[in-house]
C-alpha cells in the first residue's frame, strides 16, 4: 500500500466519519438528554430519525453540485454548515429546537457522505476501488468504536451540550485538513459541457438501471440492520440490561468493530472471487446469522448471546456494503458524484424508514430490535438475488483492475 493511498484513505475516512460521529457520540446521552429537555423517548429518537432522513434526501443536492463544480467546494460548504448546526444543538433550549438544528447538522454532513465515494470512483474501479473503500471504512471505524466512549467521557465531565461543541471543533479541523491536503480529483477539463440541469437529470438514467437501483436497495437494507441497532441499542442496553453509559459504549464499540475489521478483507476476496459472488455469499451469511439471533429471543434472554451473534452478523455486513457500493458505481464513472449521491440517499432513506418502523414497536426489550434487524437482512438477501440475476457479463465476472 503506497503512502499516498493510505494518506488519501485517512483524509477521506475522516471527512466521511463526520456524519456517523455526530450520531454515535451522543448515543450515550439520549436518556439524560431527554430528561434535561423534558422530552419523551419518541421525541428524543426523532432527533436521530430526522438526522438520517435529511442525510438521505439532501445527498441528492451535493452529488450533481460536485459533478459540475468539483469535489472540494461542496465539502467546504458542508463542513461549515455542519459546524453551525452543532453550535445550535449545543445551545438548544427545547427538544424541538434541537431537532431543527440536527436537521441543519445533517444537511452539512451530507457532503462528507457523498463526495468521498465519488473521489474513490474518480481514481479507481474494480477491486482497487474496493480496496480504497475498505481502507476508508477502516478509518471510519473510529466513530462507532471511540465516539460513544468520547461521548460518555464528555457527559461525565460536563453535560450532553458539550458533546455538540466537540462536534463543531471536529468539523473545523476537517475543514482545515480538506483545504490544505485534499487534491481536486474532478478538475475543470472533466467538467466541460456539464451543467446542473443535465447533472440532476442523470438521476433518471440511474434509476432506470436495475443493477444500480437494486444494489442501492441492497445497501440500504444492509445498512438498515445497523440503523435499527443504533436507534434501539441505548435503551435496550442501558434500560433493559442495566448497563452504565460507559459499559454501553464498550459493548456498542465491540459490536461495531467486527463490521470494520471484516471490511478490510473486501478487496482481497473480491479480487479472488469477484464482487458479485462476494455480495451473494455475504448477504446470505448476514441473513442466516441475524435471523437465528431473532429466533433465539423466543427462549434466550442473554446479553452475551445477543452480542456474540451481532458481532458475527455485522462482520459479514462489513463484506457486503463496500462490495455492493463499488459494484453499483462501476459503470457510472462519468456521473460519479450523482451516482454516489443517489446510492447514499437510497441507503439512508431505507435505513431511516426501517428504524422509524421498528421504533413504533419498541418497548425497550431486545425483541423488537432483533426482529427488525432480521427482517431488514431478509429484505437485503431477496433484493440481492433479484439484482444479481440481471448483471451484465462484464460485471458478473471477476472485477477489472483500475
Amino acid at each position: 500500500m503506497s503512502r499516498s493511498i493510505a494518506h488519501l484513505a485517512l483524509l477521506l475516512g475522516l471527512i466521511t466519519a463526520v456524519g456517523p460521529f455526530a450520531i454515535d457520540i451522543y448515543l450515550p446521552a439520549l436518556p439524560t438528554l431527554g430528561a434535561s429537555l423534558h422530552a419523551s423517548p419518541a421525541a428524543v429518537q426523532m432527533s436521530l430519525t430526522v438526522f438520517f432522513m435529511i442525510i438521505g434526501v439532501c445527498q441528492l443536492f451535493y452529488g450533481p453540485i460536485s459533478d459540475v463544480f468539483g469535489r472540494k467546494p461542496p465539502i467546504y460548504a458542508g463542513l461549515v454548515i455542519f459546524a453551525i448546526g452543532s453550535v445550535g444543538c449545543a445551545l438548544a433550549p427545547t427538544i424541538e429546537v434541537l431537532i431543527g438544528f440536527r436537521a441543519v447538522q445533517a444537511f452539512g454532513a451530507c457532503a462528507g457522505m457523498v463526495i468521498p465515494r465519488a473521489i474513490v470512483r474518480d481514481l479507481y474501479t474494480g477491486h482497487e476501488a474496493a480496496r480504497l473503500m475498505a481502507l476508508l471504512m477502516l478509518v471510519m471505524s473510529v466513530s462507532p468504536i471511540l465516539a460513544p466512549l468520547a461521548g460518555s467521557l464528555v457527559i461525565s465531565i460536563w453535560s450532553w451540550r458539550e458533546v455538540f461543541a466537540v462536534l463543531a471543533l471536529v468539523a473545523v479541523a476537517c475543514l482545515v485538513m480538506t483545504v490544505v491536503q485534499l487534491p481536486e480529483t474532478h478538475p475543470a477539463e472533466r467538467r466541460l459541457g456539464k451543467n446542473l440541469g443535465n447533472a440532476f437529470g442523470s438521476y433518471g438514467a440511474l434509476l432506470r438501471d436495475p443493477v444500480f437501483t437494486g444494489l442501492s436497495v441492497v445497501s440500504g437494507f444492509g445498512l438498515a440492520t445497523f440503523f435499527v441497532f443504533i436507534g434501539s441499542a441505548p435503551f435496550v442496553y442501558i434500560e433493559y440490561f442495566g448497563l452504565t453509559p460507559t459499559q454501553f459504549s464498550l459493548c456498542f464499540a465491540l459490536n461495531a468493530a467486527s463490521f470494520f475489521a471484516m471490511s478490510q478483507l473486501t478487496a482481497r476476496l473480491s479480487a479472488r472471487f469477484g464482487l458479485a459472488p462476494l455480495i451473494r455469499g455475504s448477504v446470505i451469511a448476514v441473513t442466516v446469522v441475524l435471523a437465528a439471533l431473532a429466533i433465539t429471543t423466543l427462549w434466550i434472554d442473554s446479553l452475551a448471546v445477543m452480542m456474540a451473534l451481532l458481532f458475527i452478523g455485522f462482520g459479514f455486513l462489513g463484506l457486503l456494503l463496500p462490495a455492493a457500493g463499488v459494484l453499483s458505481l462501476e459503470d457510472h464513472g462519468a456521473v460519479a458524484g450523482s451516482a454516489s449521491a443517489l446510492l447514499g440517499a437510497i441507503q439512508m432513506i431505507v435505513g431511516a424508514v426501517s428504524m422509524t418502523v421498528v421504533g413504533v414497536f419498541a418497548d425497550h426489550t431486545p425483541a423488537p430490535m432483533l426482529v427488525g434487524i432480521a427482517l431488514c437482512a431478509i429484505a437485503a438477501m431477496l433484493t440481492t438475488l433479484w439484482t444479481l440475476r440481471r448483471l451484465p457479463a462484464h460485471l458478473a465476472s471477476v472485477p477489472p483492475s483500475s
